[in-house]
């Protein structure tokens, strides 16, 4: 019997190296390629395959169009917005997701660039290591005002896993969490309010919610100008949610504290972003989700995906 082929598009980012794609590979005529830079290399590598994997490389219409063969797109992530959904449903090619594969390092992720801007902790190391605390008259130096997260307010935008996992660490820091979610739960620690209320009495917001139509540049002028001044942005969600250029203003002009990103709206970002030259502007090259254990559990979710779809009994499936 023939062996199905199988195409990893992308590899790289889940498997620099330090993980297997042994699982998968024992499923087909599996071909794992570290990247692909054009819709061209796309077509010409997948041309065959009846799967696909994919991080970031996207699967338009007009690909899916040349490859006759394709049936099944697993996603290695658990956004899909990679994929033209519309146009796999026509065709009957189905798409899988991996859902909260990485919640807790998110989560962790968003509290490490909070404790940046609070406890400044990159800057001191920096600080030390260029001699600053040897030429220091005094047994301490201040970089600027450290602040305590017990007793300031979290808000936190979208209350799905992540967002929910977030919550709990906020509550073990002593915090009071509000939060903003179509779709309200009974957790007697976290008080939901409307989007408004929730940018204005928040010390810091935290964004966890998907990019939609609806959701793309939701943190622009207008809320920005509710926030507090010594309030600070989180970003660990989607670049788009943000109006970078507004963003931009509001920390240069100082009418917010502080932000700490790990997605832009264009990554990798052009040079000229406003966001990385912004003053008290923490950013890191989308990183959040990308621990080690976070990554083995995405390869072996996409595993599960693949086996399941071979079975005849797909699991994972998205839809429109």
């Amino acid at each position: 019997m023939q062996r199905r082929k199988i195409v990893i598009l992308d590899g790289f980012a889940a498997n620099p190296g330090d993980l297997s794609w042994g699982e998968i590979e024992a499923m087909g005529d599996c071909r794992v390629y570290v990247r692909c830079n054009s819709d061209k290399e796309i077509v010409e590598r997948a041309a065959d395959a009846e799967i696909i994997l994919t991080n970031k490389s996207v699967i338009s219409r007009k690909i899916m169009e040349q490859l006759p063969k394709l049936k099944f797109i697993a996603v290695q992530a658990t956004g899909y917005n990679v994929v033209d959904l519309a146009a796999a449903h026509e065709r009957g090619i189905l798409v899988s997701n991996v859902p909260a594969y990485s919640t807790n390092s998110v989560a962790q992720f968003v509290f490490a660039l909070i404790l940046e801007l609070m406890n400044r902790v990159g800057k001191y190391t920096q600080a030390v290591a260029d001699g600053a605390w040897c030429r220091c008259p005094d047994f301490t130096f201040s970089l600027g005002q450290s602040r305590e997260l017990a007793g300031l307010t979290l808000g936190i935008v979208g209350f799905g896993s992540i967002g929910s996992a977030a919550a709990r660490i906020a509550e073990a820091f002593g915090m009071n969490v509000l939060a903003f979610t179509r779709t309200p739960k009974a957790v007697p620690s976290v008080r939901f309010v409307p989007m408004e209320a929730l940018f204005a009495e928040s010390d810091i917001v935290s964004l966890h919610c998907p990019l939609t139509e609806a959701t793309c540049g939701l943190v622009n002028a207008d809320t920005l100008s509710k926030m507090k001044k010594t309030a600070l942005l989180i970003n660990t969600a989607r670049g788009g949610l943000v109006d970078e250029h507004a963003l931009a203003s509001a920390l240069n002009e100082g009418r917010i504290a502080g932000a700490g990103l790990d997605v832009l709206s264009t990554e990798p970002p052009p040079a000229d972003n406003p966001l990385l030259t912004a003053k008290n502007c923490v950013i890191t090259p989308h990183v959040a989700w990308a621990s080690f254990e976070a990554r083995k559990r995405l390869i072996a979710v996409c595993a599960s995906n693949v086996r399941a779809y071979l079975s005849g009994a797909p699991v994972n499936l998205v839809t429109q």
